[in-house]
């Protein structure tokens, strides 16, 4: 009896639905603008492969100095690990997980062409909207509206994000930005001249400048999207996402903020990240 009970799970473990699992992959898309190759990695979630259903997407933005792969097994993250556990346990839907790569050439992935915003010879956002989310919702079953996509990010990819629903309102239905940095002060962070092309970037697009001179046309715009900040305690950019949120109330445009016991440091946007998963697509 004992080996017939070995042989049936020795079968089952054969079998096309024991083989159904979430996946990560990581690939390249070609980009004009650019010139280059850009990397990117993306989570397709358990089924994928035989539902032919299309799934919504969360865009994941990585953090100065990091790449593609920060929020995954080979970064600090833990993103397919925690999403699977996430949507097993009925508390996210399944999605698929895009992790763009907004990496510089210099030391430690730094310096030049660092971050998310076109600046001088590197049209990054350009490239983020005219030719990687296109390419996304060609090549993969996604459900390509606004209620479909939700853009979430640390630190510089947390800033990556809010400037991106600012902009682009049309196309996030929900955005979550976790210890993100949010304000042209922090440029003072490194006296590399390299590295400041990049906060130079984030000054001439803050979130908090952003607000202020918003014209009633786009502030309207803002309240279609679902806004969440999230920053530790002892985090050194606490203050700007305090002022972002002040002026987000002051404009009336709902968002949530929650402060938790933490630093700016994986341990904190790991717990942050099944936050962001449950926030992102509303069940």
């Amino acid at each position: 009896m004992k080996k017939i009970a070995v042989f049936v799970l020795s079968l089952l473990a054969l079998t096309p639905m024991a083989g159904a699992q979430s996946r990560l992959e990581h690939l390249t898309v070609k980009s004009e603008i650019l010139g280059v190759e850009k990397p990117y990695s993306v989570y397709l979630p358990d089924g994928y492969d035989t539902s032919g259903e299309r799934y919504p997407v969360l865009y994941l933005l990585h953090g100065a100095w990091g790449n593609h792969k920060s929020w995954n097994r080979d970064g600090g993250g833990e993103q397919p690990r925690i999403t699977d556990e996430m949507i097993a346990a009925g508390k996210a839907v399944k999605m698929i997980v895009v992790m763009p790569d907004a990496t510089g050439i210099g030391e430690r992935r730094g310096g030049k062409n660092m971050g998310y915003f076109n600046v001088r010879g590197w049209a990054y956002e350009d490239f983020f909207f005219e030719e990687f989310i296109p390419y996304i919702d060609k090549n993969f079953r996604t459900i390509a509206t606004k209620e479909g996509r939700a853009i979430a990010g640390l630190s510089m990819g947390g800033g990556g994000s809010v400037v991106y629903a600012q902009r682009h309102p049309e196309m996030f239905g929900a955005c979550y930005s976790t210890s993100g940095l949010l304000d042209h002060r922090y440029r003072a962070v490194t006296s590399n001249p390299d590295e400041i092309e990049w906060l130079w970037s984030v000054a001439q697009t803050s979130p908090v400048e952003f607000l202020r001179y918003a014209t009633p046309e786009q502030l309207e715009k803002l309240r279609t999207v679902r806004w969440m900040l999230d920053c530790g305690d002892d985090d050194g950019l606490i203050g700007t996402n305090l002022d972002f949120f002040t002026e987000m109330k002051r404009e009336k445009v709902d968002v949530e903020f929650r402060v938790r016991d933490g630093v700016h440091d994986w341990k904190f946007w790991r717990e942050a990240l099944p936050l962001i998963l449950e926030f992102s697509f509303k069940k």
